[in-house]
């Protein structure tokens, strides 16, 4: 009886042994199959290469390290793994407010500067082909004055013309016809009725003409001028650039000798941020101060709204034409325009309460003994508030300064 019971106990033991080990094993390979799953290698020079197996980078030949990665999924429009777990839940008690459904309006502030309006120059272009004996102006933003001389022209095409004249006028003086049309030929190559009128009388040819300028401003060189300029001369004031034109020059008819820009017509350029161009409209308002005088302002209107995004700074900008007969504001003057927005109808909070995290912004809401980050969709701002698109209503309760839940380490990845 003895012996059968140290048998069956013998038996039960062996068996308790098979079991565990089996078990063990299975444990064993199941949890090596996970890590094997889990498991890649890559380049540490070429972090592109990615193997399920080890072995050499194709590109450098070095071995390939193992990079054990996650198993769990992420999902990239939640906000959660932007954070640490620490800081999607803070609990404390921190200073509170709410979003407030309510009307805001606000004076607009925007920078701008005094620019010449192109739509107002002259072109000063030569009627004639020849060469330029003189040259009365010789720097670029010269002012000239309507009827100062800007250059002496000599034209061998203006010579045999001033000749077939005076003979059409020796010896043909009764075709009148004739006469008239030589006259207004020597009008259209730019001289003056006086110098016709002194060729009749003297007879006496006079192969170079003065070209006057047409208008009162100042003078500037061409896009071509410009771009073919010295580079020696890149370093010298604008305001004392010489002329890329000069005496000795030959010019060909119709070609551009430079520009006169009015400076009694002028555009204020302002800047407007991004998400506010939909406040602006043409013919509004604006105050404008210069740098010269903050305290003294003059109105204006809103010319022209340009559509067109600036890529640099996000920013469009808008033109307003200014008479500066009598302002007398120099090219280049700093600008501040105060432009009065429309009352706008919306949910607003405190631009403090949130915090931006790369693309998004978040704010926190109050839940039971802390504050859980959630993501909020906002509008514009204005006045120290932003307006709230979704993600939150006015019922809810929003940490005053999100700031001071938020550690700035806590960014694991912003992509």
């Amino acid at each position: 009886m003895n012996r059968y019971l140290k048998y069956g106990i013998l038996f039960l033991v062996v068996v308790f042994i098979g079991l565990a080990v089996y078990f063990f094993a299975v444990k064993s390979d199941n949890h090596s199959e996970m890590e094997r799953q889990n498991e890649v290698y890559t380049c540490s020079m070429h972090s592109q290469i990615i193997r399920d197996k080890p072995g050499n980078c194709p590109i450098c030949g070095m071995a390939l390290v193992k990079k054990t990665t996650e198993s769990h999924t992420v999902n990239n429009h939640s906000i959660d793994n932007l954070l640490k777990p620490t800081d999607n839940f803070v609990v404390g008690n921190y200073q509170t407010t709410t979003a407030k459904d309510t009307t805001l309006n606000s004076e607009m502030n925007l920078p701008g500067i005094v620019a010449y309006d192109p739509n107002s120059s002259v072109n000063i272009a030569a009627r004639i082909s020849g060469r330029i004996e003189r040259m009365y102006v010789n720097y670029k933003y010269q002012k000239v004055n309507e009827g100062q001389k800007l250059f002496d022209l000599y034209s061998p095409e203006l010579l045999t013309e001033q000749q077939n004249f005076i003979y059409l006028i020796s010896n043909d003086a009764e075709n009148l016809s004739i006469i008239k049309a030589s006259k207004q030929k020597l009008l259209l190559y730019g001289m003056a009725n006086s110098q016709i009128n002194s060729l009749s009388s003297s007879k006496k040819v006079n192969p170079q003409i003065t070209i006057y300028s047409p208008a009162s401003g100042i003078i500037v060189g061409t896009e071509n001028m410009n771009n073919s300029s010295n580079p020696s001369m890149q370093s010298i004031s604008n305001n004392t650039e010489i002329l890329n034109v000069k005496e000795g020059n030959y010019i060909k008819k119709g070609e551009i000798i430079f520009k006169l820009l009015n400076t009694d017509k002028v555009w204020g350029l302002f800047n407007v941020i991004q998400g506010f161009g939909s406040e602006i409209k043409r013919n509004q308002s604006i105050k404008i101060s210069t740098e010269l005088d903050e305290n003294e302002t003059f109105d204006a209107q809103i010319s022209f709204i340009e559509t067109q995004l600036n890529a640099t700074d996000k920013s469009n900008k808008i033109r307003v034409y200014l008479n500066n007969d009598k302002l007398k504001l120099p090219i280049g003057l700093r600008l501040q325009g105060i432009v009065k927005t429309n009352p706008i109808k919306a949910i607003w909070l405190e631009k403090q309460a949130l915090v931006s995290i790369g693309s998004k912004k978040i704010a926190f809401i109050k839940m039971n003994n802390g504050f859980k980050a959630i993501e909020i969709k906002t509008g514009i701002e204005m006045d120290g508030f932003v307006q709230i698109i979704g993600g939150i209503s006015i019922k809810d309760t929003i940490a005053k300064n999100a700031q001071y839940l938020i550690d700035s380490e806590s960014f694991i990845k912003t992509e």
